[in-house]
């Protein structure tokens, strides 16, 4: 069967106009183009809508912080800030100068926002570098090496994550009380610095699933088994201990008891000691403070435990008149 190809000669190039304009015919037989059109459109509508949606609470945030707090509430309707200004956010940055005149109108809390920075990497570096390094040499010796009471020690170590933290508060307060190291790095860090059963428990259900022939191997060429855990186990397995060290690392950063019950100078309080600290200085409560303190602090501090700015409005109902039991106001 011959086609109109078959006809043409070999060296003569294919007509692109005329498939084009064949394929714009097709198209746009029975609307089909102008359907697509319209789906793409509608698609890109509603993604916007839930965009918008997904980004009001931002808004709202960045609206309270700029806002001054004699307008929060009397423009709460508003889109936009009334009167805004920048006195939030310098007074939780540190720029404000002391004599401005506005802070005689407001309480005098503040925080040294990045000395709490710092101290919160600090804390996170020392709580979770140990515990890995740690907890996997302890893994390791589950899953590889043959002792006496392996699986009864392995056992004790399961049982520990039935023990509820909270009963260990008192005996590790004392301890580390007793050992000096009140309101420093090492007293903060240190129950968390050594094993912990869930690490031990993860690491070694995955050093279980590595083959014994790369590490037999090794052996046969004469490698210790630290060689073997540094150069063979620990490569193999990168994406376990990621995994942990991004785990562990939020659990530390979000700490908070521990590190205000042994922290509390203003030299060693980390981020969320430090904004409660602020918080609880809030004569009244500040809202559009809170809000600058929260926005400042979101480009770091994420995941932690979430502000509350929003107080009773019975907080702010202004004074009522009481009334004695013989039903007379009393005289101002």
């Amino acid at each position: 069967m011959s086609t109109q190809s078959d006809t043409r000669p070999p060296n003569q190039p294919p007509n692109f106009a005329s498939i084009r304009s064949l394929s714009r015919r097709r198209l746009g037989e029975g609307g089909s183009n102008s359907r697509f059109k319209f789906s793409n459109w509608f698609g890109y509508a509603i993604l916007a809508l839930f965009a918008v949606i997904s980004l009001g609470p931002i808004w709202i945030a960045i609206k309270t912080a700029l806002s001054d707090s004699s307008t929060l509430f009397t423009g709460a309707s508003s889109l936009l800030p009334q009167h805004p200004t920048l006195f939030n956010l310098e007074r939780v940055m540190g720029l404000i100068n002391p004599a401005d005149p506005r802070l005689l109108q407001t309480s005098f809390g503040k925080v040294d926002f990045y000395r709490a920075l710092l101290n919160s990497v600090a804390f996170t570096l020392f709580a979770v570098v140990p515990q890995i390094t740690f907890s996997a040499m302890a893994a390791y010796a589950f899953a590889r090496l043959r002792f006496y009471g392996r699986r009864v020690i392995f056992f004790l170590f399961l049982a520990a994550t039935m023990i509820p933290s909270v009963v260990l508060f008192i005996p590790n307060f004392i301890l580390i009380k007793d050992l000096g190291w009140l309101n420093t790095y090492q007293g903060m860090a240190a129950p968390y610095a050594l094993m912990t059963p869930f690490a031990v428990f993860f690491l070694r259900q995955m050093f279980l699933s590595t083959p014994r022939e790369l590490e037999e191997s090794a052996l046969i060429d004469g490698a210790c088994y630290f060689t073997i855990f540094f150069r063979i186990v620990l490569p193999v397995h990168r994406s376990a201990l990621a995994t942990l060290t991004i785990l562990a690392a939020i659990n530390a950063w979000n700490e908070f008891f521990w590190p205000f019950l042994v922290g509390r100078d203003r030299s060693v309080q980390v981020m969320a000691v430090a904004i409660n600290s602020f918080r609880a200085q809030q004569a009244g409560g500040d809202s559009g403070l809170e809000w600058a303190n929260g926005l400042h602090r979101s480009r770091y501090y994420s995941g932690g435990r979430p502000a509350r700015p929003f107080r009773s409005q019975s907080r702010r109902i202004s004074t009522v008149h009481r009334l004695p039991l013989g039903g007379r106001p009393l005289t101002e």
